[in-house]
């Protein structure tokens, strides 16, 4: 598997609500991340898929909800997202696709 296939195992996918787009603001990018990725490896695969140079990277884990599911009850996925605060001069439109 080649380095740029690892970096998109890492991050799975933009986050776009009202809160990420108020942080976009600022600087910041949400991503929804691998539940078992690091701080170092997601500031990696981020500057090297998007081309740009991460400031900092903060994490979240959100755990699953306990929910009914066709009466019976089951519990939603943990979550872990990563707000990355870009350099000075550096965008990531997620709203376009890659």
């Amino acid at each position: 598997m080649t380095a740029k296939a690892d970096h998109y195992d890492v991050i799975r996918k933009p986050i776009i609500t009202e809160k990420t787009t108020m942080a976009s603001e600022n600087g910041a990018v949400v991503f929804e991340v691998a539940i078992d990725a690091n701080k170092p490896q997601i500031k990696a695969a981020v500057e090297e898929v998007f081309g740009v140079k991460v400031k900092a990277v903060n994490t979240v884990v959100t755990k699953g909800k306990v929910k009914r599911f066709r009466g019976r009850p089951g519990t939603r996925k943990d979550i872990k997202k990563a707000y990355v605060t870009l350099e000075e001069g550096n965008t990531i439109d997620v709203s376009t696709g890659l």
